[in-house]
Formats: C-alpha cells, structure tokens, sequence
C-alpha cells in the first residue's frame, strides 16, 4: 500500500516540481506565456508561485519564486520519502535537503532529455508545428555549442544524440554519488 501511495506521491509531486522547473527556465530564457507550453505551466504552476512573489524577491532574469516552489516541492516530497521508508525515527534536516537537492537535479536533466527528444521528433515528423519554436528555443542552449563541435552526417544532425548520451552520463555519475551523500547528510 505504502508503495502505491508513494507512486502517487512522487508522480504528482515531481510533475508539479518540474513545472516549476520549466517555469524558471521559460523566464531565464525568455519565453512568455502567450504560447501553448507556456499557458499551461502557468495554469498549473501560479497558486504556489505567485504567493512565493511576495516573499522571494527577483533576482534579474532568474525567478527565484519559481525555484523555491520547486525546492519547497522536492523538499515535501523527499520528507515523505524518508518518512515513510527510513528508519522509524525524525528525518534530518541534512537527508532531506540533499535528497530533495538530488532529485531537482534528476527531474532537470530527464526535462531536458525529455525536451530534446520532442525537438527532434518535430524536427523530422513536423517542423512547422506550433509548438516548436517554443521547444527549439528550450533545446537550443544546450544543442548550439554540440553542433559547433559535432558536424552533420549526411545531413543527419546528432548533436541530440549526443546531448542525450551526455545526460544518461551525468545521471549515472549523480545516481552513484547519491548513497554516500545521504549517508553524509543523516
């Protein structure tokens, strides 16, 4: 039962982290939410962003509003985690925090694997849709510098192919630091 719960927990939270993610993310990029993407984050993120604006000032083109929301999320999330599958004592303060940490790092980088990989689905099935500019200007941060280095094969661009292989990398390295952090934060 306990698993099922969590199931529910962790996909519901993590979604709602992830929108704020890409709520953070739209504003450091500069997307407004006149498009699809951006009136749906907006929908699903404003009643916890909006009463953190009153207390998290802005900081330039980062919305730090917005990346609090996703840290208070993770950090619910990760004391529930704990909670209901550590020991049967109090949670630390340290556990928690770099658990949530963790996972706000994870749930970016699979946003980013997820976003490449419908750029470059539209790139190839349907390059005009409406959505895709929105995409292209998530992914083109981070595919830019691939594609200065990594030339086209045969006209095929494989610079989301190896962003790709790069973020599997990455989340192997963070996923086998994880068991001695938590070890150091309990």
């Amino acid at each position: 039962m306990r698993q099922a719960l969590w199931l529910l927990l962790e996909t519901l939270g993590s979604l709602l982290a992830i929108a704020c993610l890409l709520r953070a993310y739209m504003n450091r990029v500069g997307i407004g939410s006149r498009n699809q993407i951006g009136q749906f984050i907006l929908a699903v993120t404003d009643w916890l962003v909006r009463p953190l604006r009153r207390l998290v000032p802005a900081g330039g083109r980062l919305d730090w509003a917005s990346i609090v929301a996703a840290l208070l999320v993770s950090s619910v999330l990760a004391f529930l985690f704990v909670s209901m599958f550590g020991a049967r004592q109090v949670p630390s303060f340290g556990a928690v925090l770099l658990l949530s940490l963790f996972w706000l790092v994870k749930w970016s980088l699979w946003l980013l694997t997820v976003l490449v990989i419908v750029q470059a689905v539209l790139s190839w099935v349907n390059p005009y849709a409406p959505i895709a500019p929105t995409i292209d200007a998530l992914t083109r941060p981070f595919l830019a510098p691939i594609r200065r280095v990594v030339p086209l094969i045969g006209g095929v661009d494989l610079s989301p192919l190896v962003l790709i292989l790069g973020i599997q990398v990455l989340l192997t390295l963070i996923q086998s630091m994880v068991p001695g952090l938590l070890a150091f934060g309990a």
